[in-house]
């Protein structure tokens, strides 16, 4: 298996897919951001130029250390264009038969001896193998960075049940290269993470659904009484509702837990297209997007 990662294929270029890229352009590697959509990359592209820009203005980085992380990006919707990458990693929302076919594709595409690794926050990374079957499955890896991915130094690495100890090796050793702090967690559904987050966020809907508090004042109690930096109703808002939707639910599907379960009041907003920050609405009012 090929050990120097000089290049590596991100697909997706959505807030994960765009931060990882950004990351490791900034780590000095040449990225790929792939995405079927040219709006997409677009996007990806103007917000990698916003947030070097603002590092430039605060001084933490200079002008031609942004240049040259600027240069080592490409934006392609063609996966091939990155065929001979050293390394790639999914980052698509969570939809496990989704992610299998991108690991179809990415196996038939990308060379033989190279990590292909998964940015899934809850997916069983067993499951998503079964797309590339025995033989490569000891190449695929749980690699979940959190978001903002430039700011937050975590990356959960999740073996899966074939993953090979030289491709957790390998996936600790580049996570540690991009300046991030990999921590190991077992194949189940949600790892550590979301198990422990989406439970509380979905209390907190409850919460507020049954009139035990308003909203802003849910979040405030859990900011000044537990010393959280933000509070549930707004970190959901900042995740995206759909998204803590769709991680809830595949908790509740993996883990047969009703506790799971999506509250009814975060069902009705994601519903209601009111998704958070994304779309200007969530639980709380952002403006028009």
């Amino acid at each position: 298996m090929s050990t120097e990662v000089k290049s590596i294929a991100v697909i997706g270029a959505g807030t994960m897919g765009s931060g990882i890229a950004l990351v490791s352009a900034m780590t000095g590697i040449k990225t790929y951001q792939v995405d079927v959509s040219d709006a997409q990359l677009e996007r990806s592209k103007a917000g990698h130029t916003k947030i070097m820009g603002r590092n430039v203005e605060k001084g933490r980085m200079t002008a031609e250390q942004a240049e040259a992380a600027a240069g080592l990006l490409t934006y392609t919707t063609s996966m091939t264009d990155a065929k001979d990458v050293d390394w790639a990693v999914e980052a698509v929302f969570e939809n496990a038969e989704l992610k299998k076919g991108i690991f179809k594709e990415m196996q038939a595409t990308f060379r033989d001896d190279i990590v292909l690794a998964s940015n899934t926050s809850s997916i069983s990374i067993t499951d998503v193998a079964t797309a590339v079957g025995d033989a490569d499955a000891p190449r695929v890896i749980g690699m979940h960075f959190f978001n903002p991915v430039p700011v937050m130094k975590l990356v959960e690495v999740i073996k899966g049940l074939a993953t090979s100890e030289e491709t957790t090796a390998r996936t600790i050793a580049l996570a540690e290269r991009m300046g991030k702090v990999p921590v190991p967690a077992n194949d189940r559904a949600g790892f550590v993470s979301n198990r422990v987050l989406m439970p509380m966020i979905n209390e907190a809907f409850y919460a507020w659904m049954e009139g035990v508090a308003e909203p802003a004042d849910i979040d405030s109690i859990m900011k000044l009484g537990c010393n959280f930096p933000m509070g549930p109703l707004r970190l959901a808002d900042f995740i995206g509702l759909d998204v803590c939707h769709d991680i809830m639910m595949v908790l509740h599907r993996e883990l047969g837990d009703p506790k799971f379960f999506p509250c009814p009041k975060l069902r009705q907003l994601v519903t209601a297209g009111r998704l958070g920050d994304k779309s200007g609405q969530g639980v709380f009012e952002y403006g028009k997007k």
